[in-house]
């Protein structure tokens, strides 16, 4: 497994493997948890989304980066993201690995491999979100082996 920076020939993978990543969060427990039309109204088109979302995740000149691990010459995972020069932070925005290399320490080595990147750009800390699900309990955890600190942070929805 070797990490290297996103080439545009990375995008289809890394949108396959984001909706391959999140889909049983949104259709398996987002879903079921708050009911169709908050779904709906809230990640109704989250493939789409996606779809939209990666394509802009690694543009250099603003401070936006995809790094992608490579194993067995295919794309297995990446991590992606943005500093905030001024405030010297970063904000991790997506990690996804490919469920046949979870468990390898490959998303370890791409955090590593980001927070270090980070570091040499002057950031002093870094944010990551997750979920407080039953879906997102080993995210949580990873982090938390990583020496991030959760803060507890409470969002609801109600149908009116």
């Amino acid at each position: 497994m070797h990490i290297r920076s996103y080439v545009d020939a990375d995008l289809a993978r890394l949108i396959d493997l984001t909706i391959e990543t999140f889909g049983p969060f949104y259709e398996e427990s987002f879903r079921p948890l708050v009911g169709d039309l908050i779904f709906t109204r809230q990640h109704g088109d989250w493939r789409g989304d996606y779809r939209r979302q990666i394509a802009g995740l690694h543009e250099p000149a603003a401070h936006k980066y995809v790094a992608v691990a490579v194993a067995d010459d295919v794309p297995a995972g990446y991590v992606a993201w943005h500093l905030d020069t001024a405030r010297h932070q970063a904000t991790v925005e997506l990690l996804a690995v490919a469920r046949e290399y979870r468990r390898s320490n490959i998303a370890t080595a791409l955090c590593e491999h980001a927070f270090a990147a980070m570091r040499a750009e002057g950031a002093e800390y870094v944010e990551i979100g997750t979920g407080g699900d039953d879906f997102h309990a080993p995210a949580r955890a990873f982090y938390e082996s990583l020496g991030c600190v959760q803060l507890p942070v409470a969002v609801y929805f109600r149908e009116l």
